[in-house]
């Protein structure tokens, strides 16, 4: 995937981190879009930068977004090879990472395409991702993630967001390798496409004058479900070669 779907992925991610948080039950501590105490203390110390404590008045701060930014891409989007991944799948694994750590975001992946297993995402891993369905690599990526959640300590108090959050990840990234997919294969559907739309043109042509704007309007809707029902046929064609 390319490197502007960052921004993207970064926007999901953001919706389920949410705004300044301090629970007492998270070992996160103060956190502000995701983003700990900890890790923005590393951020600061690597520009040279004195420590600055999070505030919930920096969101939204041009300052706060630009150093939120950095350290999403930089920490974890390129760390994981996001841009190197599969569409859909790029983002599964970022979302893991910011959830729960890069090393067991990579681990969890390495463990599913079958290479040595030691949490830095490298060429052989990501050769290892190729010959392999990116939808089933997600499905199993986000089982291996929720099985983990519910083995935390934690998971009474966070379980049921943590169990949503990965529903999430799981129909957006599916969703997202459904689309590259279709894009991928030009002329599955684009043939057909044109010719019911040249069919429906044909048959609005035929009808004017003949039978007056009522018929051809009823020609239009006909042509319309035409339209529909070659779609849904091309799509199940489509999930079926996806399956073989």
């Amino acid at each position: 995937m390319s490197a502007s779907s960052f921004d993207a992925a970064l926007a999901r991610v953001l919706a389920h981190e949410g705004g300044y948080s301090n629970h007492p039950a998270d070992p996160g501590g103060v956190t502000l879009e995701g983003v700990t105490q900890t890790v923005y203390d590393e951020y600061r110390r690597s520009k040279g930068l004195p420590r600055e404590a999070l505030l919930a008045s920096m969101r939204g701060t041009s300052a706060w977004i630009a150093a939120r930014n950095d350290i999403y891409r930089a920490r974890y989007w390129d760390k994981l090879r996001c841009d190197a991944l599969p569409a859909g799948l790029d983002y599964a694994v970022f979302d893991y990472g910011v959830n729960s750590g890069v090393a067991r975001a990579a681990k969890a992946l390495q463990r599913l395409v079958d290479v040595n297993v030691d949490g830095v995402l490298g060429p052989l891993t990501l050769a290892a991702v190729a010959p392999h369905r990116p939808a089933a690599l997600i499905a199993a990526l986000c089982d291996e993630r929720l099985a983990f959640l519910k083995s935390l300590k934690t998971w009474a108090v966070f379980g049921t967001g943590w169990s949503r959050r990965v529903a999430d990840v799981r129909h957006d990234a599916l969703a997202m390798a459904d689309a590259a997919a279709i894009s991928a294969t030009p002329g599955t559907a684009g043939p057909a496409i044109a010719a019911a739309t040249a069919a429906t043109v044909a048959v609005v042509a035929a009808t004017k004058g003949a039978a007056g704007p009522v018929v051809a309007m009823v020609a239009v809707l006909l042509a319309l479900v035409v339209l529909g029902v070659g779609g849904v046929w091309l799509w199940r064609r489509y999930r079926k070669q996806e399956a073989a």
